[in-house]
């Protein structure tokens, strides 16, 4: 009997043995398989939660902008000065082009991509896109004089049918039909959503508000479409790099426009005469607004400016109607939609092209 027990155990021991042997050099499939599963599934997440947090950046700020400049306006006036306000947009703007330039020196080292020294050729091509930023961002204040915030919003979307005209002409870019399309729908969404059926007038803003958008639009895509062109004719440079200089010559074109527009109220009352805690966020706006947009190339996609866009139209005409009175009309509601959907079809002509 004790001689048999120890026999099968014998045979016990054999088989576990022969399994333990058949098994090595062989890979853990199942296991490799969720372990790939799980880091797949957390790489998606984190990706879902980035683009998740870029969308709603971008959404906030786009449709806190009009609403936070109209806000700022004190009995209908600006209390402080436009051109000084924009100078310090530049100068944030530039302040954290440099921030992230130093923690790429830190991490990476100063290479000749990222260092800021350069030669006249290459930075003689930035006082041009500066200068119209500058004319553009000013009468981005004054048109609020014809304009209130939602229609703001609504012609804002004007600047798509200018930089696609001016790709097609400068950069020499094909256009597919579905974006010629969504040109036409855009004007007649524009249009819609500025329908007048409470007045003698057919359409809510006047002449000079359509004239300051449409300049705004040429101004915006002209300045968008010559700074392209210089990014890619050194794609491996830096981007904070070629912002940094940009920037650069936008805080001295804003400096020349402080002292020819208000150097004497400047000097008499201070630079920062008439600011809020409003003119203070309205200026983190426009900073942030710009880095939210390169944050949506480099991390999410077009569909999501896209929905920010069409959410931001949205968002503006609700909270103006609690902050300024706004008349949420069917007209505007219509145009925005049919703005909504021409800036789609934009997008996905692009895609298609």
């Amino acid at each position: 009997m004790d001689y048999r027990r120890i026999k099968d155990q014998d045979k016990e021991q054999d088989a576990v043995h022969d399994d333990i042997e058949s098994l090595r050099g062989k890979p853990l499939s199942g296991s490799a398989n969720s372990m790939v599963m799980l880091g797949g599934s957390s790489s998606v997440q984190s990706k879902w939660k980035r683009k998740s947090a870029v969308t709603l950046a971008l959404t906030v700020l786009t449709s806190s902008q009009a609403i936070l400049i109209v806000w700022s306006k004190r009995a209908g006036k600006y209390e402080y000065s436009v051109t000084t306000a924009n100078f310090l947009v530049e100068a944030l703007k530039c302040a954290i082009s440099l921030a992230a330039l130093a923690r790429i020196w830190r991490n990476e080292g100063v290479t000749e991509d990222n260092r800021l020294s350069t030669s006249w050729d290459e930075v003689s091509v930035y006082p041009i896109p500066a200068a119209l930023y500058l004319i553009k961002n000013l009468l981005q204040y004054y048109i609020f004089a014809y304009v209130d915030a939602p229609g703001y919003q609504i012609l804002k979307n004007l600047n798509i049918i200018s930089t696609g005209i001016l790709y097609r002409i400068i950069l020499k870019k094909q256009l597919s039909e579905i974006q010629w399309a969504a040109f036409i729908l855009l004007c007649a969404g524009c249009t819609t959503a500025q329908l007048n059926s409470t007045s003698d007038r057919v359409l809510q803003t006047p002449f000079q508000g359509w004239v300051m958008a449409i300049v705004m639009a040429l101004l915006s895509g002209f300045a968008g479409v010559y700074t392209e062109a210089i990014i890619k004719k050194r794609p491996s440079r830096n981007i904070n790099v070629q912002n940094f200089w940009l920037y650069v010559f936008g805080m001295a074109f804003n400096a020349m426009a402080i002292l020819v527009q208000d150097f004497d109220a400047v000097m008499n009352k201070g630079f920062f005469h008439g600011y809020s805690l409003v003119t203070i966020l309205m200026i983190l706006n426009h900073a942030l607004s710009g880095i939210a947009v390169s944050m949506v190339m480099k991390y999410a996609d077009n569909i999501v400016k896209v929905y920010s866009t069409s959410v931001a139209m949205l968002l503006t005409a609700v909270l103006s109607v609690f902050l300024f009175g706004f008349h949420l009309s069917l007209a505007f509601f219509l145009g925005s939609t049919v703005v909504s959907v021409a800036i789609y079809m934009h997008s996905l002509g692009k895609l298609q092209r």
